[in-house]
């Protein structure tokens, strides 16, 4: 703890080199940063802010480094499971980091912009192409690391280039590449990179067909009950290969309801997990390998959760039936 306070001086100190703008705390709960509302503290989370984002971020990574201190780049919590333990070492928050720029048939949207709010700046200005993530929480980082896909589209389709702070902290840009990019993977998640702001291909629409596609997903989502309790939205990816959604895999194998604890598979949708208001990160671990274990027995299928699991989870070990 002495190296992270350490850190945090270096960081906040108003003699430093780069001014530090935005927020910083010892024991975070992360709770307050997930979709799921789970996760123990953060021994140090900062939340850096303005136009100094990426010099602060730079400086962060840099010092972790130097001290050997975990570092975990957080977006918008919203396919995030944080043991119940919580996160050693150094959460950076990005969500401190938005905006986006407009330029004729095209928009750059810094990484921790929530995903409806650059929708809504775009429709706001009559061009479309973003409209298939509307009612997607998260933001813009998180979508270009996992290559987000909802309604036949994906991120990729749309992403012209990327922004980065790379594994030497120099700030490049990253052309879009096809061949890098596949059903829900980025190249990005095979480095140490923080991903700064994406650009991405614009055309000019009529706003109002521009605004009824954004409520037909949103009501979509809300339909199949998305919103209903905290969740990650679907648990598990899609696979061509297993011949149908896996929503309904879950589905007819009876799982909808089965529970862990507060972790419960959504009674309205096979491939929603929810926390019914008491789940421990566990709960829901737990829960993803019995579904896992469940439909490997009965079908020979391999599902691939969305979710991530990160943090201390060493004293915590999901069941395996």
């Amino acid at each position: 703890m002495d190296k992270l306070r350490k850190i945090a001086e270096k960081i906040s100190s108003p003699a430093s080199e780069v001014p530090f703008s935005g927020e910083l705390r010892f024991d975070e709960p992360m709770t307050n940063h997930t979709s799921f509302k789970v996760g123990g503290p953060a021994d140090l989370w900062i939340k850096p802010s303005g136009d100094t984002f990426p010099e602060t971020a730079a400086k962060i990574i840099s010092l972790a480094r130097e001290d050997e201190i975990p570092l975990f780049i957080l977006g918008g919590g919203a396919n995030l499971v944080v043991a119940d333990a919580g996160i050693r070492g150094i959460v950076l928050d990005c969500t401190g980091w938005t905006g986006c720029t407009f330029a004729e048939d095209r928009v750059t949207i810094r990484s921790g912009t929530l995903i409806d709010d650059a929708i809504e700046e775009a429709a706001l200005r009559g061009y479309g192409g973003m409209e298939f993530l509307a009612g997607m929480p998260g933001s813009y980082g998180g979508a270009i690391w996992m290559n987000a896909r909802c309604y036949g589209s994906s991120i990729s389709d749309i992403l012209i280039e990327t922004e980065i702070l790379d594994e030497s902290l120099r700030n490049i840009t990253v052309p879009f590449h096809a061949p890098d990019f596949a059903y829900k993977k980025s190249p990005f998640q095979n480095r140490d990179v923080l991903i700064l702001s994406g650009t991405f291909r614009l055309e000019k629409k009529n706003v109002s067909e521009i605004r009824s596609v954004m409520e037909d997903h949103r009501n979509d989502r809300e339909t199949k009950g998305h919103y209903q309790l905290p969740s990650a939205g679907s648990s598990f990816k899609n696979n061509t290969a297993f011949g149908k959604p896996t929503g309904k895999i879950i589905d007819e194998l009876g799982l909808r309801g089965l529970s862990v604890g507060g972790a419960k598979v959504a009674d309205w949708h096979g491939n929603i997990i929810v926390n019914t208001g008491n789940a421990a990160a566990a709960d829901i671990r737990n829960l993803v390998q019995k579904i896992k274990s469940k439909v490997k027995a009965e079908l020979g299928i391999d599902l691939e959760p969305e979710i991530l699991f990160v943090g201390d989870w060493e004293d915590q070990i999901a069941v395996k039936n």
